[in-house]
């Protein structure tokens, strides 16, 4: 019996990434909050890794580089007064790439992201960055309502262990895998790397 089939493999979408020549680089939340912070993912330093990659391969093609940041309240997380707030060194922004500011999950819930990119004329997004479960999840999944085709690339991306609401924890591991199927499913193309880009 042949296994399961996502849908867009079910209508019969290409499984391969979205070109660069095509695409703009989206870095969500890569944060010192997420590295030494109130809030340290385990593997972070890995996903930074992959994502100076990504930037590095989006800047050699002369791509489009948007940095995404969130904002939190002051003493909370994120807290724009404190070093937690700031990108991580290995994805610091060039001063020419565009910053921007976020409150919610949703990096297109009131902010400019969307005309933003609109300016730019790209097709399609490649995405790494925090949390997998949370704000890529939310992002890409209204980057389709936008328009726009995603390419999400597992190792630049990264979360952490939940409480499963039932007295138990899901892994970070399980939690990364799973929420990655639900995104190829539907909303995106996943690869495992920057390789995979070509």
């Amino acid at each position: 019996m042949p296994g399961p089939k996502t849908l867009l493999e079910m209508a019969g979408v290409s499984p391969r990434p979205h070109p660069w020549s095509q695409s703009a680089l989206l870095l969500i939340d890569m944060q010192n909050e997420y590295l030494d912070g109130k809030l340290p993912l385990p593997g972070a330093r890995g996903a930074l890794e992959e994502a100076a990659k990504l930037l590095a391969a989006a800047r050699r093609a002369g791509r489009p580089v948007l940095h995404v940041r969130h904002a939190g309240r002051v003493g909370g997380l994120f807290d724009p007064a404190t070093r937690a707030f700031s990108h991580c060194d290995p994805v610091t922004p060039l001063a020419e790439e565009a910053v921007i500011d976020k409150a919610l999950p949703n990096a297109f819930a009131k902010t400019d992201l969307s005309g933003r990119l609109a300016a730019l004329g790209v097709a399609s997004l490649i995405v790494g960055g925090f949390m997998t479960h949370l704000c890529i999840s939310s992002t890409v999944r209204a980057a389709l309502d936008f328009g726009y085709g995603c390419t999400v690339v597992a190792a630049a991306t990264g979360t952490r262990d939940l409480p499963d609401g039932a007295g138990g924890v899901i892994d970070a591991e399980s939690l990364q895998r799973a929420e990655l199927a639900a995104l190829a499913d539907r909303f995106a193309i996943v690869v495992p790397n920057a390789a995979a880009l070509g």
